[in-house]
């Protein structure tokens, strides 16, 4: 069983007043190619700070983080954004796109700042942007597009680089119902496609979409939960 990524005893610690936080109190958790995990947990559990791990954008204060055969533990910061815009696909709340910029050229941003736009490279956010539904909408902005329609422009540029994995936070909470069962079963989608996603959510019901959920409290994993 290949790994996308793997946690062996990861702790963080934080400062904050004089105070030492814990974060994360010595989490292990394998996530496999190909699966699909919930985060869940109460505000303060370690979410976030389990989120900024993963994606490389935080260290850990101890313990091991893989991702697939690397151990980024080890890695300096000019590697670790390598790792974060070569492996990593990230999916947000606020969707982050870049309002001056396209639907295409919001896809292409990854590439462009690894200097790897070509005619090749254009033809696949074409076909990741038809992927999302959103092949006749190339040339729109993000003021011209639904929440939902936005969400589906940030997880066709997550897709651009062929990541280890998806990386979403929060990925529907700034969506209505129905919006969120359009995006919900994207990733349902992608997931049976053999794309490994890892979600952090608050909502029950977004994480029972998942193949797992892992539940953190005060730092710790408490629950492991298959759906």
């Amino acid at each position: 069983m290949k790994l996308a990524a793997k946690l062996l005893d990861v702790k963080k610690e934080y400062a904050l007043k004089g105070e030492t936080v814990r974060a994360l109190r010595g989490v292990s958790l394998d996530i496999p190619e190909g699966d699909y995990v919930a985060i869940m947990g109460a505000s303060g559990s370690g979410k976030s700070t389990m989120l900024n791990l993963l994606g490389c954008l935080d260290r850990p204060t101890s313990g091991t983080l893989w991702m697939g055969d690397d151990d980024v533990t080890k890695l300096n910061d000019y590697h670790l954004s390598s790792i974060r815009a070569s492996r990593i696909g990230f999916v947000f709340q606020s969707y982050n796109l870049i309002q001056q910029l396209t639907v295409l050229e919001n896809i292409e941003v990854p590439l462009f700042y690894q200097g790897n736009v070509s005619r090749k490279t254009r033809q696949r956010c074409v076909e990741l942007a038809e992927l999302v539904g959103l092949g006749d909408r190339l040339g729109h902005r993000p003021t011209q597009l639904s929440g939902g329609q936005q969400q589906r422009v940030a997880i066709a540029r997550s897709l651009v680089n062929d990541p280890y994995f998806i990386l979403a936070d929060e990925p529907t909470g700034n969506l209505d119902s129905v919006t969120t069962e359009e995006i919900l079963q994207l990733l349902d989608r992608l997931n049976r496609e053999g794309r490994t996603i890892i979600l952090v959510t608050h909502e029950g019901d977004v994480g029972k979409r998942a193949k797992r959920v892992i539940w953190l409290k005060d730092g710790e994993i408490v629950s492991e939960v298959y759906n």
